[in-house]
């Protein structure tokens, strides 16, 4: 008897053990979930528009199935072919629906962009689309730097500081994408210099404050034009850089 009640109790555990095997096998399925989860921005933006005319903006967020009304930062960036140094940056109002809106107008004929900045669940994403205005323009073959670039869809774009004043802690941030996804774990250091202080170089490494957004801070001992070369590694052989300039106040 006590034999038999042996082997049935070892048999029920083996049972609870097989059990366990498999439903850490098959994993959470919440937190699968939650993995295969993206943010997503459709921008939405007439492709057309007349001089002077009010354009209305629109960015809808969802994060899986679900309508981001919290979003850490949605901004609209705007300008003109081939001049993405005088960008204009517009604050987007919420809607609280998981739609963020905002406006602006040109007042000349010629080719526009449209790029939205989006923060959200700790991801970044920034979609981008063109705007004819009136009989559209005629542009040099230059293009912006974030075409430059020898590693096909790769693409940088560095968030100009504003009001920078000489020894002031100031921070340096980059939004950097691969084939339209945040690149992460990357190795991205700023490279500072001025060519009216003998030409010394600073380095700032960067860290990866949010997925594909790379961080570092600096303080500027002068004031001037500084030159900031934006360096991006990665274990893949990626090596691409770009620079831009930032004007620097007493």
């Amino acid at each position: 008897m006590k034999k038999k009640l042996g082997f049935l109790m070892l048999t029920f555990m083996l049972i609870a053990l097989a059990a366990c095997s498999n439903d850490n096998a098959k994993g959470d399925p919440d937190t699968d979930l939650d993995e295969l989860q993206s943010l997503d921005v459709e921008l939405h933006v007439t492709e057309e528009a007349d001089v002077d005319e009010t354009v209305d903006m629109e960015a809808d967020v969802t994060y899986g199935d679900e309508n981001v009304d919290d979003a850490d930062e949605v901004i609209f960036e705007v300008w003109e072919e081939g001049d993405q140094d005088n960008s204009a940056m517009i604050d987007s109002t919420n809607n609280e629906d998981g739609s963020y809106s905002a406006e602006t107008a040109f007042d000349h004929d010629g080719l526009f962009h449209v790029q939205v900045h989006v923060t959200a669940r700790d991801l970044h994403t920034m979609p981008k689309k063109e705007i004819t205005v009136g009989e559209g323009g005629e542009y040099d073959e230059a293009v912006n730097a974030e075409d430059e670039f020898d590693t096909d869809g790769f693409s940088m774009h560095f968030m100009e500081p504003e009001d920078v004043k000489a020894g002031d802690e100031t921070e340096l941030m980059t939004h950097i994408e691969i084939d339209k996804e945040a690149l992460k774990d990357a190795d991205v250091r700023y490279e500072i210099w001025n060519y009216d202080e003998d030409n010394k170089h600073d380095w700032v490494d960067a860290d990866e404050t949010e997925s594909g957004e790379y961080t570092g801070t600096h303080t500027f001992e002068e004031a001037g034009t500084y030159s900031i070369e934006i360096h991006v590694e990665d274990d893949d052989d990626l090596h691409e850089h770009t620079e831009v300039k930032i004007e620097v106040g007493e």
